[in-house]
């Protein structure tokens, strides 16, 4: 009997065992055939905005458009830190009490966003380690009763370039064993053949998934120790995601990402950098049939991107995390970059959302073209891409470029450019366009789609309304007072654009065949009225305009001329604007006229363009006083203090349109001063 039992009870261990080899082996660094989005909710020096408490307060808007949460190290770094010197691994006490926020609030947030189906991915820093003092005195850490603390021994022999084995050597210390990977100068780099390195790392790993609530990694500097250590921590700890950043030819990611393999199955994922140095090429350059091509060459690799087609057959695009821009490329608030994005941010998105691979959006653009990119992520969901969907290209040449992505529903074409390709419309709809991008998706569905999400916005909306069905004889029906549209409702053949004005508004479509309407459609919009900053000011009698500036926008520069003169130089990209103020984490500039800038011009229509070098708004119609938004819309006017320019009962109505002394607008039978292009008029 006991024999028995000793045998059943072995028997047992041997199936757990098992079961979280399985388990562990299921996940294999990243899910095949995933159709998620993620992004990085962060940019450099993000203190204020990317807190955990505006995480968390912004969680609902970001769970209706993204599955993955990538959020900085949490740890305590000892002070003001991004989190890459990272100090503290293990609760208890102020050691989870970052720049972004504390240990409460880290937790709220990652159970809020678990809560509404996200999984929140967290960078890990493991490549090398800050010290409490001096070069060697690390942290002592005791969690769940076992002390975890490292020494000098599990630092590299060779670290900072030699710098450590000559301090080890003043202090009377011993060092562990020689980097065999790449060095980093900076902090300490861990030896990780160390078995104590390898402990506190494995603890350190399952804290972060079983008491914080991480869902997966995003690892550091991973050319900084063998990848197969990464495997064993992985194999350890079980995450649901992990991607590492090997930032390197494709031939060297690949390499890393094979030798995560657990068996015969890689670990990890990679971020694809030749396809954010693809796209950033193509944009800045304005060559949009790059898009198709690769970056240069490695060791006589060339270095397509790890999504192409023309890399090991597209084999490796399950383990691809693409993007376009992150917190080490983008322009730092001090100036530096590595290869920024400097034009074309939403065509860059436009693309990186239609391809294979996982996309990455970064935090800065979601901030300025929330409207656009959700809209693109909801088209790409719509139509079924994921991580291993295949696609053709249909058209790469300078000014276009077009490609066809198969989806589990439907087919999506993107186009990107400044040419155009139009596809058959009797078997696509046009879904979705804005600047140098378009997306139509195949007529797979018997239903409408709405562009724009239900929710709150500041400052009227548009929203388009496309048919999704390949019947040529039905129609779009819809009404924008809550009732259910009928046969008698407006219509559209195609698509069509409603405005969304400031108010509650819902908006409700759907197909009409046959004289029935069905498959409707119901979007809710709350509508603010948006404000003109008070800082916007003007001097009597003063020239300007006002412009604010998307938040992934450098520093801003005006472009204005009418028939006879250009008024900023006649010089592009024109002159630089003042930087007058910020709202809601957006700067605020203003172009003053100087009668020095006029410069004859040979011009047959007149306006306004803001720029920051690389991006750029299309031509605007200028408004003395105007306040712009980011994506070119006239808020308002801001008045001239000189007083009432003109006193009439009825100004013309080919002046412009009207806006009241707060620079809201107002309609035609408005009483009281009025301001028409910069001029006050009083209507009684």
């Amino acid at each position: 009997m006991k024999r028995q039992f000793i045998i059943t009870m072995m028997l047992t261990a041997i199936m757990m065992f098992a079961c979280q080899n399985v388990k562990a082996a299921d996940n294999n660094g990243w899910p095949a055939n995933y159709g998620g989005v993620m992004l990085q909710a962060f940019y450099w020096d993000s203190y204020s905005d990317t807190k955990w408490t505006n995480l968390t307060k912004n969680a609902q808007l970001l769970s209706e458009n993204f599955d993955l949460i990538w959020i900085p190290q949490s740890g305590n770094c000892g002070g003001k830190s991004m989190g890459y010197d990272a100090k503290y691994w293990f609760p208890g006490g102020n050691h989870y009490s970052s720049a972004f926020g504390g240990e409460n609030d880290l937790r709220t947030m990652i159970q809020t966003f678990k809560n509404l189906n996200v999984k929140v991915i967290g960078d890990v820093v493991i490549n090398h380690r800050n010290t409490e003092s001096g070069w060697f005195n690390f942290p002592s850490e005791t969690y769940k009763n076992v002390t975890y603390q490292m020494t000098s021994k599990d630092v590299c022999s060779t670290d900072d370039g030699g710098k450590a084995k000559v301090q080890a050597d003043k202090e009377g210390k011993q060092l562990g064993n020689p980097e065999t990977t790449e060095d980093w100068d900076g902090y300490r780099d861990l030896d990780h053949t160390s078995a104590n390195v390898q402990k506190c790392v494995k603890a350190y790993l399952k804290m972060l998934l079983n008491d914080l609530g991480y869902a997966g990694f995003r690892y550091d500097m991973v050319k900084g120790y063998p990848a197969g250590n990464t495997s064993v921590y992985n194999h350890d700890a079980n995450p649901e995601f992990s991607v590492g950043e090997y930032w390197d030819g494709t031939g060297k990611i690949r390499e890393w990402i094979d030798a995560t393999k657990w068996g015969d199955m890689p670990q990890s994922a990679a971020f694809d950098f030749q396809f954010k140095y693809v796209v950033g090429s193509a944009c800045n350059s304005g060559n949009y049939g790059n898009l198709m091509s690769y970056n240069g060459d490695s060791w006589g690799v060339r270095n397509w991107p790890l999504i192409s087609n023309m890399y090991a057959e597209g084999g490796y695009r399950r383990w691809a995390v693409p993007f376009v821009e992150n917190h080490d490329t983008e322009v730092r608030p001090d100036g530096s970059s590595n290869g920024p994005l400097r034009k074309d941010t939403l065509a860059a998105n436009a693309f990186l959302l239609a391809m294979p691979g996982t996309p990455c959006v970064f935090y800065k653009h979601w901030l300025a073209y929330k409207n656009q990119i959700s809209q693109m992520i909801q088209i790409r969901k719509k139509a079924g891409i994921h991580n291993m969907s295949t696609y053709s290209s249909l058209k790469a040449e300078q000014s276009v470029c077009a490609v066809e992505v198969q989806g589990t529903k439907s087919k999506l074409i993107c186009v990107v450019g400044t040419g155009d390709y139009t596809p058959d419309l009797n078997q696509y709809a046009l879904v979705a366009s804005g600047y140098h991008y378009k997306y139509y998706i195949e007529k797979k569905f018997n239903e409408v789609m709405i562009s724009l999400a239900s929710g709150t916005y500041t400052g009227s909306q548009k929203a388009t309304i496309s048919l999704l069905t390949s019947d040529a004889s039905a129609k779009i029906v819809y009404t924008t007072n809550g009732s259910d549209p009928t046969a008698s409702s407006p219509s559209a053949t195609n698509a069509v654009t409603v405005t969304i004005p400031v108010g509650e508004t819902t908006l409700k479509a759907g197909i009409l065949k046959g004289g029935t309407v069905s498959s409707i459609v119901t979007r809710t919009y709350t509508i603010k009225e948006q404000q003109i900053p008070s800082f916007c000011t003007r001097d009597a009698g003063e020239t300007c305009a006002f412009f604010e500036a998307p938040a992934s926008w450098g520093n801003v520069n005006c472009w204005r001329w009418d028939k006879n003169y250009n008024y900023t130089g006649n010089v592009w990209p024109g002159v630089p604007c003042t930087m007058v103020g910020t709202t809601s984490g957006r700067k605020v500039w203003k172009w003053s006229y100087q009668t020095s800038q006029r410069k004859s011009a040979s011009s047959n229509d007149e306006g306004i363009i803001f720029n920051d070098g690389s991006n750029q708004t299309s031509n605007l119609n200028f408004v003395n006083g105007g306040y712009y938004s980011g994506d070119g819309t006239l808020i308002g006017v801001v008045p001239d203090p000189a007083g009432i320019n003109e006193v009439s009962n009825t100004p013309s109505t080919s002046r412009g349109t009207y806006y009241n002394l707060a620079g809201q607008k107002v309609d035609k039978n408005y009483k009281g001063i009025v301001i028409v292009n910069g001029k006050k008029y009083l209507r009684k």
